[in-house]
């Protein structure tokens, strides 16, 4: 009887194997794009993300050839030469249209009902590639804006060691030029470390109901300094009864980030407005300053990390390039979000969104 059963049930699993049915299931669990060619490059299997990848409006890819699928020579080739020789090979696949996407493909022979066939995984390598330039460009930025302040400070200290040192009138100047790079190349690492914590989750907060017109007023007075260097006025029109739960220590950061920024991008005699309001989600506060405003194109990178509209100009005032960034992960750490409006020749407004709880 177990014989019989065991017999029977082999049966069974070898006709679900050899059922069509079968292979388009495994295809349609795979999360990579799968293609199978025949003997005539036709497309004669496909699952789902091959379907949403490779598709064009008004055609089925299913029965096609694939130069009508995909157009790409080194493809084919691999198509082919995995159907005639037996052979597997790997290629590298670019797609140009409203999105450009890249594909490691691995294609490898196959046979099905007899007939030899070739099978192509194709895994979407468009997201790591755009991290790993992001990755790049970020170490070239740090290394650039390393370097600069380092520059500066090996030559000052040339000069004081080829004499300039005993010349009283020179070596102070000197000196504090050395503390001023060394104080900015500081910052930035310090920025640096703030932001990885904050990415990689190891930073948390504790909410509480803050009093933001307080705190307002307290990074004013910290800030008195810098406006009345630059003639700029600070206004806070934050409501006493304003009251948004958040981490005040993380608060404060943001805000003196944003407040910080807003002097030294202002004009000269120009001010810079705090304020605040209670929406359905929750609370929005505002940083506004009066000016020259900013590029409609630069407004989606300005939370980039070392983004910079005027790179010149950014390291004459100071600054990381990297307070912006800490802002956006501080603001989203808390369940909100900041974002920015601007209007050339009248100010920006940069807007901090808190949730109710």
């Amino acid at each position: 009887m177990t014989e019989i059963s065991a017999s029977k049930f082999g049966e069974s699993a070898a006709a679900a194997v050899r059922s069509p049915d079968f292979l388009q299931k495994i295809l349609d669990a795979t999360r990579e794009c799968v293609l199978i060619v025949d003997s005539d490059l036709r497309v004669s299997n496909w699952n789902a993300p091959a379907e949403r990848a490779f598709s064009r409006p008004g055609m089925e890819i299913g029965g096609r050839r694939l130069t009508e699928v995909i157009r790409d020579l080194d493809l084919h080739s691999a198509y082919r030469k995995a159907i005639s020789t037996g052979e597997a090979s790997d290629v590298r696949l670019e797609l140009i249209g409203a999105e450009r996407r890249k594909f490691d493909v691995h294609v490898a022979p196959i046979e099905l009902d007899g007939f030899r066939q070739a099978i192509g995984f194709f895994y979407d390598t468009t997201q790591i590639e755009r991290l790993e330039s992001v990755r790049q460009e970020f170490l070239s930025n740090i290394s650039h804006e390393l370097r600069t302040p380092l520059t500066s400070i090996l030559a000052f200290v040339e000069t004081l060691e080829d004499g300039a040192f005993e010349d009283p009138e020179n070596n102070r100047r000197f000196l504090a030029t050395i503390r001023r790079n060394a104080e900015r190349m500081n910052n930035l690492i310090a920025d640096i470390l703030e932001l990885s914590l904050i990415e990689s989750g190891k930073v948390s907060i504790s909410k509480r109901p803050v009093r933001l017109r307080d705190l307002v007023e307290e990074i004013f007075i910290n800030l008195a300094s810098k406006a009345k260097e630059r003639e700029i006025s600070l206004v806070n029109k934050v409501s006493a009864k304003t009251l948004p739960t958040a981490d005040p220590g993380r608060l404060e950061q943001m805000l003196i980030n944003l407040v910080d920024n807003a002097i030294k991008f202002n004009r000269r005699g120009g001010s810079v407005t705090v304020s605040a309001e209670q929406t359905s989600g929750g609370i929005s506060i505002y940083v506004v300053d009066t000016g020259e405003g900013i590029l409609p194109e630069h407004l989606g990178r300005l939370f980039e990390r070392l983004y910079r509209i005027d790179r010149a100009r950014s390291r004459e005032i100071g600054g990381t390039g990297l307070g912006l960034a800490i802002v956006k992960h501080l603001a989203r750490l808390h369940g909100g979000e900041v974002s920015v409006r601007s209007t050339l020749g009248e100010g920006s407004t940069f807007s901090i969104e808190l949730p109710a709880k």
